[in-house]
């Protein structure tokens, strides 16, 4: 594997189509403000380098990617790529992770508008997200011991699930999902979830105007009581 270091590339398509390459303390930054650096490469290492090149996106339809102790700013980041296990990754921005399959992210933290959109096999684990529509169109998407917030979350899911989580200002939560849900402390309001389960200890709102929508939700409070 070649080997990179102390370098710095600003040009277009610096190392376009690269293979078997290992970056050490690289910065992809200038007054050059080229684009595509590594598009279409694999087989890349990247240890404490910093990519801050033209357009926000970062990558788009990859395979295989690991990322740990890593902080991001990007839009539509990671969109169509499968195969991926980050840790301790923070990440802010817009329309993150959208149409990724085959997923693991663990003790990270998100900012991020319309994270997970029609995302697959996907599991989060020991992690705070935030952001508005969170999961919408997901399938076999499964958080673990994580915090969410921000308004609709978890709409029109298929095989979701919520174990151990804690969710905050979330209303009109789980609109038309299949939902399996422990949650842990109160939610704004609950949105004909389609079918499943929900565990919680307080709603302030309950809505079923969809006859369809046959979803439980049990309160686990004092009062035990089941509604819908």
């Amino acid at each position: 594997m070649k080997i990179i270091k102390n370098a710095r590339f600003g040009e277009e398509r610096a190392l376009y189509a690269s293979e078997d390459l290992r970056l050490e303390n690289v910065c992809f930054d200038g007054e050059e403000d080229g684009e595509s650096a590594l598009k279409e490469s694999r087989n890349i290492e990247a240890e404490n380098c910093f990519f801050n090149l033209r357009y926000p996106e970062f990558g788009w339809f990859c395979d295989g990617v690991s990322m740990e102790n890593t902080t991001a700013e990007s839009e539509y980041f990671m969109m169509r790529s499968r195969n991926l296990n980050f840790k301790k990754v923070n990440m802010k921005g817009k329309y993150s992770f959208q149409y990724i399959e085959n997923a693991t992210f663990e003790n990270c933290s998100f900012d991020t508008k319309d994270a997970f959109w029609h995302s697959r096999n996907t599991t989060v684990k020991n992690s705070f997200v935030k952001g508005e529509y969170l999961g919408w169109y997901a399938e076999n998407l499964t958080f673990i011991d994580c915090v969410i917030t921000g308004t609709q979350p978890l709409c029109y899911c298929k095989g979701l699930k919520l174990v151990n989580c804690k969710m905050i200002d979330a209303d009109l939560c789980f609109e038309k999902s299949e939902t399996e849900a422990e949650l842990t402390a109160p939610v704004v309001s609950i949105k004909n979830p389609y079918r499943g389960k929900i565990f919680v200890p307080e709603v302030g709102e309950i809505i079923r105007d969809d006859p369809a929508s046959t979803g439980e939700i049990i309160l686990t409070a004092s009062s035990k009581k089941q509604a819908g």
